[in-house]
C-alpha cells in the first residue's frame, strides 16, 4: 500500500485523521476529509514522508473536483450506463458521483496508492463501489466512454503529457471533462465551457475562499 503503513494501517490512519464531511458543492457526497481540528491538516510534507505517506491530496476536496461532481450529479446523462474514468482521483469525490449517477463502471485511478484506501472508504460511506488503479494511465487506452479529470492543469510538465492524450481519446470518440478553477496550464484552446460555478474552498489550500470553477469539454 505505502512504504510505512500497510492496508490495514493505512485506513486506520484515515480514520484517525479526518472526519466524515460533505463537501460544500456537493452536499450530496460524504468524505473522509482533513479539517483545522485534525493533526494531518498541519503536517509538513516532510513529516508525513517520514511515514511513508505522500502529500495527502486524498483528504481535500479541491474547487474542480467539487465542480465536476456537481455537473455530473446535475447531468446524470453525462455518464449514465457509460464506462467512466476518474483520473488523478484523490479522494475519489469525481468517480462516487459518477457511480450515484449510474455510471455503468467507474475506475478510479491516482499514482498516490494510498488513494486505494481512501477511496474504498469514501465509495463505502457513499455506498458504491468503484475500481482502482495505482498505475500511470497516462497514454494508455482502457476503451473508457468518458474520462473525468479535476484539477489537473497545476503543473507545466504534467498539462504537457495529459494535453495529447486527452486529444487522443477525445479522437476515437471519449468524452473528456476536465473541472478547473483557472489553474495555470489549463489549455487556452480546444475547450468547450459546459457550467460555471463558485465553489467554496479552504483558505489554507487556495487564494480565496471561493474559486470561480469551470467544467469544460475537449472539444
Amino acid at each position: 500500500m505505502t512504504r510505512g503503513l500497510g492496508p490495514g494501517e493505512a485506513e486506520d490512519f484515515i480514520l484517525a485523521n479526518t472526519a466524515l464531511l460533505a463537501p460544500p458543492h456537493v452536499p450530496e457526497i460524504a468524505l473522509h476529509l482533513a479539517d483545522e481540528a485534525h493533526d494531518l491538516w498541519r503536517r509538513t510534507e516532510e513529516e508525513l514522508q517520514e511515514i511513508g505517506l505522500q502529500p495527502p491530496f486524498w483528504a481535500f476536496a479541491w474547487a474542480g473536483g467539487q465542480a465536476l461532481a456537481r455537473f455530473i450529479l446535475d447531468n446524470p446523462d453525462s455518464v449514465g450506463g457509460k464506462r467512466v474514468l476518474d483520473f488523478a482521483s484523490g479522494s475519489g469525490l469525481v468517480g462516487i458521483a459518477a457511480a450515484k449517477a449510474g455510471a455503468a463502471g467507474v475506475t478510479a485511478a491516482d499514482i498516490d496508492p494510498f488513494c486505494e484506501a481512501a477511496i474504498r472508504l469514501n465509495a463505502a460511506a457513499n455506498h458504491v463501489a468503484l475500481a482502482f488503479t495505482d498505475a500511470d494511465l497516462v497514454g494508455g487506452d482502457e476503451g473508457w466512454d468518458v474520462v473525468l479529470a479535476g484539477d489537473v492543469f497545476y503543473d507545466r510538465a504534467f498539462a504537457e503529457r495529459l494535453l495529447p492524450w486527452f486529444a487522443d481519446l477525445h479522437a476515437r470518440g471519449a468524452t473528456v471533462l476536465v473541472g478547473d478553477p483557472g489553474r495555470a496550464y489549463l489549455p487556452k484552446s480546444g475547450l468547450e465551457p459546459l457550467a460555471t460555478y463558485e465553489v467554496a474552498v479552504t483558505r489554507a489550500l487556495e487564494d480565496a475562499e471561493v474559486k470561480k470553477t469551470t467544467v469544460w469539454r475537449l472539444a
